[in-house]
């Protein structure tokens, strides 16, 4: 039954898409071709006027318990009062980027009550920010990317799954920042499950690593660009494996960083791959035969969250 006095109950006025980065991470900071898989779950955001003359902001988890909330002054969005400073100061910084883009924006004085809501463990790395960047975008009516590129230092293909309709190829070289929607839908997506590694990664500081760490940047580059086209076009989950490992393979190799089968599932017989920073959020790997048999692993390895493919992705 819909609850009427509780506005997350009611449909979103903004609505944006989490996110897994199937091919490319760390290579697509350097002009790499990206393969960006939008997920199911994302984050939602209602706003209503109110009396006052600040900003009444209140985020709330999958279980509708506040994680977050603060009162920000309109007058440099700074925090009156703050459950979390840090999380305060990402958001004045955010609220002045889109103010920049956006001279309107917020420059009536008029205070607002903010809701947002995610839909998937704020731990689980799916874009609690790069979905929150979208939808004050949104909000401001300035482009996505460009309050992205002015709040935070990575490709930025996380803000173009939160408005993408399904899987994108996604670019950000010297050239072009571009995005493309695809038809990527394995036939054998049945056989695909995401694990969740139970260690929230600092995407911040993978870049740094990954930074201090690569080299020969320009064949990486052109080794996981052809790997991308190639997913694009596998057709068996055989063909799909294979290029799962050929990618580990090569950051391990630029790199020095160790291969997550390596760290954990060694005696895993299916491919396993990770997504995003490597040591953390989720993994993705081909199944067991069954999903019995799959979840069985994991569990018994101490990975209790295994999702299937159907259920993940858009």
């Amino acid at each position: 039954m819909l609850n009427l006095l509780n506005p997350l109950d009611i449909k979103p006025k903004y609505y944006g898409h989490g996110k897994l980065l199937l091919t490319g991470e760390y290579a697509v900071l350097d002009g790499a071709r990206a393969l960006g898989l939008p997920t199911k779950k994302g984050q939602q955001m209602n706003i209503k006027k109110t009396n006052s003359t600040d900003l009444i902001w209140h985020s709330y988890d999958q279980n509708d318990k506040i994680w977050f909330e603060s009162t920000i002054s309109l007058f440099d969005f700074s925090p009156v009062t703050t459950s979390d400073p840090l999380k305060s100061e990402y958001l004045q910084k955010l609220l002045k980027n889109a103010v920049r883009l956006n001279s309107e924006f917020l420059s009536q004085w008029n205070g607002f009550k903010i809701e947002t809501k995610t839909e998937f463990p704020i731990d689980w790395g799916l874009g609690t920010s790069s979905t929150l960047i979208y939808l004050v975008a949104e909000w401001a009516e300035v482009n996505p990317l460009l309050l992205y590129f002015k709040t935070e230092n990575g490709s930025g293909y996380d803000v173009a799954c939160a408005f993408a309709d399904g899987p994108i190829e996604y670019v950000n070289s010297s050239d072009e920042v571009s995005y493309t929607e695809i038809d990527f839908n394995p036939k054998f997506k049945e056989d695909l499950y995401f694990i969740y590694l139970e260690n929230k990664q600092d995407s911040a500081q993978g870049i740094k690593d990954y930074l201090k760490a690569v080299k020969n940047k320009s064949t990486l580059v052109k080794t996981i660009s052809q790997i991308t086209e190639d997913m694009k076009n596998v057709s068996t989950l055989k063909d799909f494996a294979a290029l799962l490992d050929i990618h580990e393979n090569a950051i391990a190799h630029h790199t020095g960083f160790k291969k997550v089968k390596d760290l954990h599932f060694r005696d895993y017989a299916g491919s396993i791959k990770s997504l995003g920073a490597w040591g953390g959020d989720f993994v993705i790997a081909t199944g067991l035969g069954t999903t019995d048999k799959t979840n069985e692993y994991f569990y018994s390895k101490g990975f209790n969250t295994v999702i299937p493919y159907k259920e993940m992705i858009l």
